[in-house]
């Protein structure tokens, strides 16, 4: 009873009380700064990869991103569902059926990512083979791949797991610290391993290493902040719990598969914008490479600010206090568009000089900076899609996320990949996203719209 007490005198806290500017930024900027240093221990392997001046060095590393991606997509499916249904059961008053939807989470998580990484394992030929590899970056990939997904899959889903679960009961900063953590560790082994540790020639593999150790520490501070709070918290490993009943299951997965689907969409469309692209060379692959990384800095501040918002938006959704729920949304709104209005103007001015800080080779640098100037216009209409698929999320209303996610990615932004390349070619397949979110946007407002005038908020 008294560890139920002080969960919720501790969400109660920001949940309810706290001014809604203030308890946002108490919820976001932990998760920002996570989300940026995460983004920047990505960049560092392409960083520090790209000090050797190997385009195909380079290109190895960019094929494996969206597998590794698919790694965050596996936390989505226990940690979204999980965190979401863990703050609408506090804000519900019932913390009893939070701690055992907290526990499932994390058993599913390793589960899936113990399965994941096997699988990674049996069938790695064919899966480059698919993203595209070629007989100069294969090699590069296949040692990358090994460290970061078949040796580093569970530590990382279940790091990304438990800073979900620790966000969802206002715990950001310890969520926002073992992420940071872990990033800053990369950055900081990366060197070590690549140019002190490592022969030459194998740089690689060094990245690979650093990324597996750097997350198997983060995971590690993190089973350590949940076993020292475990008197005063929802979230536990305890195995003498029951099972959640089977409201609160279909409640995990119904948010947690969308969550899963629709970052799952996302890498394919990364896949296949390497997969198409590795037809007009590995200098464009590697160009593009750096593109995909680079404009992910406001999209990441983005991530940031709707994962800070979302425990907010449920717990008062549950709580049916709908005035701070949609004062959250709207500072929520109002920061992510100023983010993505501010990195156009930065990315546009600066472009040439981000290429040029990962690679010294000029023709990938012309190239990329051509692409960067494109992409980087679809960074506000991102942002606008992914905030109303986290909104869904948060409400539980998993089926409308899910809907979204696949109309974005399956219906307007693949399609759109193909076309583009057939009618225009190669820029073509970096125009593809201003043109496939002006449709996503669109209907995204509408179907919100309809839900919000359904549901009388």
């Amino acid at each position: 009873m008294t560890a139920q007490m002080d969960e919720k005198k501790n969400s109660s806290e920001i949940f309810e009380k706290m001014p809604v500017p203030k308890a946002l930024m108490t919820m976001a900027v932990p998760t920002i700064i996570g989300q940026l240093i995460v983004l920047i221990y990505n960049l560092a392997d392409t960083f520090f990869v790209g000090r050797t001046n190997n385009p195909y060095m380079i290109a190895g590393v960019s094929l494996i991103l969206p597998i590794f991606n698919i790694t965050i997509s596996l936390a989505g499916l226990a940690g979204v569902g999980g965190g979401s249904l863990v703050s609408r059961l506090l804000g519900a008053g019932n913390s009893d059926e939070a701690k055992t939807v907290s526990r499932f989470s994390l058993y599913i998580a390793v589960l899936v990512s113990a399965l994941f990484s096997i699988l990674t394992f049996l069938f790695m030929e064919p899966l480059l083979g698919v993203l595209g590899a070629g007989p100069e970056t294969y090699p590069y990939a296949r040692i990358y791949a090994f460290c970061v997904i078949v040796l580093g899959a569970v530590p990382t889903v279940l790091s990304n797991t438990m800073s979900t679960l620790l966000r969802s009961v206002g715990s950001s900063r310890q969520a926002g610290f073992g992420i940071t953590m872990g990033g800053l560790l990369n950055i900081g082994l990366d060197p070590l391993f690549m140019f002190v540790l490592f022969p030459r020639g194998m740089e690689i593999a060094g990245a690979g290493v650093a990324t597996f150790l750097s997350n198997c520490i983060s995971c590690l501070y993190f089973f350590t902040v949940i076993y020292r709070s475990r008197a005063t918290s929802v979230i536990t490993f305890s195995p003498r719990l029951p099972l959640p009943q089977r409201e609160s299951i279909r409640g995990i997965f119904g948010v947690g598969i969308p969550a899963s689907v629709a970052t799952l969409l996302f890498d394919l469309d990364y896949v296949i914008i390497d997969r198409l692209m590795s037809g007009y060379g590995d200098i464009a692959l590697a160009s593009v490479g750096i593109v995909l990384k680079a404009e992910r800095l406001p999209l990441n501040v983005g991530i940031g600010i709707c994962q800070g918002m979302m425990p907010i938006v449920a717990y008062n959704y549950a709580a049916r206090n709908f005035k701070r729920m949609k004062s959250t949304m709207r500072c929520a709104l109002l920061s992510g568009i100023i983010t993505a209005a501010a990195s156009v103007t930065m990315y546009e001015l600066l472009a040439g000089h981000i290429m040029r800080l990962f690679i010294a080779d000029a023709e990938t640098v012309a190239l990329g900076t051509d692409f960067l100037r494109v992409r980087c216009l679809a960074t506000p209409l991102m942002f606008l899609s992914f905030f109303t698929v986290y909104l869904f999320q948060a409400l539980g209303r998993g089926d409308r996320a899910m809907f979204l996610g696949v109309m974005r990615w399956a219906v307007f932004n693949i399609p759109m990949l193909f076309l583009l390349n057939h009618l225009v070619g190669m820029y073509g397949i970096v125009w593809s996203q201003v043109t496939a979110d002006v449709l996503t946007v669109t209907l995204s407002f509408l179907v919100y719209r309809q839900f919000a005038r359904r549901e009388h908020i």
